[in-house]
């Protein structure tokens, strides 16, 4: 499919080949709703601890005698429904990871691609770079771009320069090309990348890595 490319003044200068089963497929819905779940539940600590009865610190004797007093029958002073008592079912430290198939996780990024790309929220850009590490510079480009809202802005390799310039800028978030996930691209209303990186995204997870290779492949003799 074509993708149009802009300069850093916003203008519009030309057109590229950008791969149609990385940029120009149907989005799926459901994967990508799936592989969304499982990232928001891999970074839950699941920390939360409660004390059962048998963990509450509190004596063993009964509280008062089985019979004779008209009163409800009682024992320990650790049960649940006592004040200070342990927790009944409460949570315990668990893990919420979970795991989604390798081509799962790939569909799901070319979904998520192809619909900012359809949607002409996907911007490229021409010399999208800040060598001077400035935030103004990032920020110019964005309002060249009239981008105003949640975005990402992507390039092909780690560039720590361009990362200190949007660092500071709100609701703007830049990374490379390989570290592109679903969130991410499903939180921002803009995707921002430089030519360098929509060839990175045809490399990761367009041609051969539609799907993950299985087994080894043995060498030629």
């Amino acid at each position: 499919m074509k993708l149009p490319v802009f300069d850093t003044a916003g203008n519009r200068i030309r057109e590229i080949d950008a791969a149609d089963e990385v940029f120009g497929i149907e989005p799926n819905g459901a994967v990508l709703h799936q592989a969304y779940v499982a990232q928001m539940a891999n970074r839950r600590a699941g920390l939360a601890n409660t004390k059962r009865r048998g963990e509450v610190a509190g004596s063993t004797i009964k509280i008062r005698r089985q019979k004779g007093l008209g009163r409800s029958r009682q024992g320990s002073i650790r049960a649940p429904h006592h004040v200070g008592g342990g927790s009944a079912h409460g949570p315990k430290p668990h893990s919420f990871a979970k795991q989604l198939p390798r081509t799962m996780k790939r569909l799901a990024l070319r979904s998520a691609l192809s619909n900012h790309a359809q949607n002409g929220s996907l911007l490229v850009v021409d010399g999208l770079a800040a060598p001077d590490g400035k935030t103004r510079t990032v920020q110019a480009i964005l309002d060249a771009l009239k981008v105003d809202r949640r975005a990402i802005v992507v390039s092909g390799e780690h560039n720590p320069e361009l990362t200190r310039a949007a660092r500071n800028i709100e609701n703007v978030k830049a990374l490379p090309a390989q570290y592109l996930n679903v969130v991410d691209l499903l939180n921002a209303h803009h995707v921002v990348m430089s030519e360098d990186a929509v060839r990175k995204c045809e490399t990761l997870w367009g041609g051969v890595n539609i799907k993950p290779q299985r087994g080894r492949t043995r060498e030629a003799v």
